[in-house]
């Protein structure tokens, strides 16, 4: 693992997964992507990360229904998993954090917001 950090982003929307996808790149990170709950927990099964990207809002399962799994499962030990999401309402915000999430990141999202994102966590560069 050579000690690169690596994330997985996980969104139904192409825009978004790319977006973040970029700024995590150009802030030295190795990215992986799903377009799903399903996908993300599969993948997760087999791979370490660092930190989790989850958008809340997505056809099958939820951003708190993977969260959820990730947790009861104990996948990614010791990564972060972010709400990646549009919904910011303080109620929203925590039950996020009550489900399991260690952040949350709104969007639209901007190379500034990512940055402090990874600061607050502790993984910055």
């Amino acid at each position: 693992m050579n000690g690169e950090k690596r994330a997985l982003v996980v969104d139904d929307n192409d825009v978004n997964r790319m977006l973040a996808g970029r700024l995590l790149n150009k802030a030295g990170w190795v990215v992986d992507m799903a377009e799903d709950g399903a996908q993300a927990l599969d993948w997760l099964e087999g791979n370490r990360v660092d930190l989790v990207l989850l958008d809340i809002s997505m056809p099958g399962l939820s951003g708190e229904d993977v969260c959820r799994t990730v947790r009861a499962r104990q996948l990614c030990q010791g990564a972060k998993v972010v709400a990646y999401t549009a919904h910011a309402m303080p109620e929203e915000r925590e039950q996020f954090l009550a489900c399991g999430f260690d952040a949350i990141l709104t969007k639209p999202i901007s190379k500034a917001g990512m940055q402090d994102l990874l600061n607050t966590l502790g993984l910055g560069s």
